[in-house]
């Protein structure tokens, strides 16, 4: 079985926003990090060299593969921030996924431009659902 490669490190979140080209996304950054930690309850923490996750839990697939990820996280990539939580678009999150403003989604990562093309009050929404929705379905000892 292969090893997963995005793990929690001990790298500097903050270290991490700093050396981010684009002025615009380090704000952005910063302002997520407020947004993720007071829906989740827990302080970020580097997932690997470009992810910052919030929270953790423990999985086991049916096919025996098993690891451990943040429950909600966001990376800002080149085009776009990646938030990655559970996005059920045609179930629960349709609705808030509605309210969103402009974004593209898939299963387990919503993509938006900017923060200032989503509703943070949304994002937080979605980040308290998509954690409820994952602990449920991967109770944690």
């Amino acid at each position: 079985m292969a090893e997963n490669k995005t793990k929690e490190t001990s790298a500097s979140v903050e270290e991490f926003i700093a050396a981010l080209a684009s002025k615009q996304q380090q704000a952005d950054s910063r302002e997520l990090i407020k947004i993720f930690e007071d829906a989740s309850g827990y302080p970020p923490k580097m997932w690997g060299p470009s992810i910052i996750g919030f929270g953790s839990y423990h999985y086991k697939y049916a096919s025996g593969h098993e690891g451990d990820a943040p429950l909600a996280g966001f990376s800002p990539r080149k085009g776009s921030i990646s938030l990655y939580m559970s996005c059920d678009v045609r179930g629960q999150h349709a609705d808030l996924l509605s309210k969103l403003g402009k974004h593209k989604a898939a299963k387990s990562c919503v993509y938006i431009n900017k923060l200032a093309d989503a509703n943070p009050e949304i994002i937080a929404k979605m980040v308290k659902a998509s954690i409820q929705e994952t602990l449920a379905l991967y109770p944690q000892q």
